[in-house]
């Protein structure tokens, strides 16, 4: 007695290839799902790259502006020490009294008789050296 041929599978013949194709429709289904969802945050990633891009522009400006100020402040404090200079010397070249009686010199001349000496309008005096006094 020959025997019949098994089926392969224990569906029926017409569930057979519609079980395979159903599967593999849901597994495309989540990697489409799965797609869309990275794209979502590749989208979103690249929102947030252009703000952080705009921002670290804005950065720059900033720091741009601070550089030339520092510059700026850099340069007034080294001539800082030619200006106190400049400031010492019109300080001693200022006009000294004038005593028609008595002619003494400048080295003899107390501080009281400098103390009411007429100094420009214009002269502005800033102290070169600090004072001892607190």
């Amino acid at each position: 007695m020959a025997q019949a041929p098994r089926p392969a599978s224990m569906f029926p013949a017409g569930r057979q290839s519609s079980y395979p194709v159903a599967q593999q429709s849901s597994a495309l289904a989540v990697r489409i799902a799965s797609k869309k969802a990275e794209l979502d945050n590749l989208k979103e990633l690249r929102d947030l790259s252009g703000v952080l891009a705009s921002q670290m522009q804005a950065l720059e400006e900033k720091l741009s502006t601070l550089k030339d100020g520092t510059e700026a402040v850099a340069c007034v404090l080294a001539n800082w020490g030619n200006v106190l200079r400049a400031i010492s010397m019109a300080s001693a070249k200022i006009a000294q009294p004038k005593d028609t009686t008595d002619e003494k010199s400048h080295a003899e001349m107390e501080d009281s008789e400098w103390a009411g000496a007429p100094l420009p309008a214009t002269l502005v005096r800033i102290p070169a050296e600090q004072s001892d006094k607190k």
